[in-house]
């Protein structure tokens, strides 16, 4: 059997097992360590679990889609894909799991495919032992969905450094990264070829951080702006080559998109697990209300969006082992898990009554946090005018 066939027929075993041992595995250990603290507090507060994520580091979470050779334990899809829907399952802090998920599906996956054997040890290394967190520097106060409209430029230097100016803004791991990878104009008569990838590190003169980003949900998920006023950085530390920006950007979207809800896929049924056992247990006109058809249909109807949510995504990495459709398997699985969560969450706090909609009872959080999938890692609208022009859509 070759290693193609092995892969496919472990994500094949994967998609059939809902209680295959690897999630199952991640799932308990979640649940015992992670997320133990005050939750409604945090979620408040948008406290960063940074505890919990030094036990990810240790646990090997950073380390599941990294290259031997580069410090990683590069499992095979069926299996990181298995364990980041354990986690999910288990942690009942979503920000902290897709603040995990956006880092190795976008910065880890760009250092380890396109960074120098150096770059690799100053920013890798540690990423992957949980000691500094980097953020992805694509998106602009005027440049979101259409992601090569930037402003931030990168000007070329006599002695071969590059100046930096402007400003990235709702970014993941902004108000605290350690580094950023910015994306920048080198030569603005190239178009999207003369865009560059630049490794910036947080302590360089001109470099400014914001203060951290309130928002709607997954508040525990660091969030911020950047600025570059005259930042110089060496010509070293450009990632990539001078002009592959665009190249090394649509790489990790494409891995970003596909799997980063593979999180909330777990946390789609931990939530089904949750409305079940108040629906058995909530006596309303002498019995559970599990017994009224209206409630019954509901969750059935949240079970049937997570399967097909669920399908989705494990056929996107389908599609990327057998390099077949990858851009539509990949698109239709984030609209498909997006759209499956913010309904099913709904649903649930719909069933809760009054305690899906107080905070106290952690329902109406989910809600929150699941409407923040309708924008990352290329909106909705966005991925549905991807599919249409694959269709032949004009």
């Amino acid at each position: 059997m070759s290693d193609r066939d092995g892969e496919l027929l472990a994500l094949a075993h994967a998609l059939a097992d809902l209680d295959h041992p690897t999630k199952v595995d991640a799932s308990t250990w979640a649940s015992n360590n992670l997320a133990q603290h005050d939750r409604v507090d945090a979620d408040l507060t948008a406290r960063f679990a940074h505890d919990d994520w030094k036990r990810l580091a240790e646990r090997g979470f950073m380390r599941l889609l990294v290259a031997p050779e580069n410090g990683g334990a590069r499992a095979d899809l069926a299996t990181a894909l298995l364990t980041l829907e354990g986690l999910g399952h288990g942690c009942r802090d979503n920000g902290l799991n897709y603040a995990l998920a956006s880092q190795i599906l976008s910065t880890q996956v760009a250092l380890d495919r396109f960074g120098s054997p150096e770059q690799r040890t100053r920013w890798l290394t540690p990423l992957l032992e949980g000691e500094c967190f980097v953020a992805f520097g694509m998106t602009e106060p005027e440049s979101g969905s259409d992601a090569y409209s930037l402003t931030t430029t990168a000007e070329p230097m006599d002695d071969g450094s590059y100046r930096l100016n402007g400003t990235k803004s709702f970014i993941t791991f902004g108000s605290r990264c350690d580094m950023a990878l910015v994306f920048a104009t080198t030569d603005p008569s190239a178009g999207r070829w003369g865009i560059s990838a630049f490794l910036v590190p947080a302590d360089a003169p001109g470099f400014e951080r914001s203060a951290n980003r309130d928002k709607m949900g997954m508040r525990t998920t660091p969030f911020g702006d950047l600025t570059f006023d005259d930042v110089v950085v060496p010509g070293d530390a450009v990632l990539g080559r001078v002009g592959s920006g665009a190249s090394i950007f649509n790489a990790v979207l494409e891995v970003e998109r596909s799997y980063v809800f593979i999180t909330q896929i777990g946390a789609m049924e931990r939530q089904i697990d949750d409305t079940i056992a108040f629906a058995n247990s909530r006596v309303q006109g002498g019995g559970p209300i599990s017994h009224h058809q209206a409630v019954a249909h509901r969750i059935v109807d949240m079970k049937q969006r997570h399967e097909t949510a669920r399908l989705f995504v494990y056929k996107a990495a389908i599609a990327a082992v057998t390099e077949t459709h990858t851009s539509l398997a990949s698109a239709l699985a984030k609209i498909t898990a997006c759209d499956a969560g913010i309904a099913s969450a709904l649903d649930a706090a719909s069933i809760h009554g009054a305690r899906g909609y107080v905070s106290a009872y952690e329902v109406e959080r989910e809600l929150r946090d699941a409407v923040g999938g309708l924008v990352y890692s290329g909106t909705s609208d966005i991925q549905r005018n991807v599919i249409a022009r694959l269709l032949g859509l004009n």
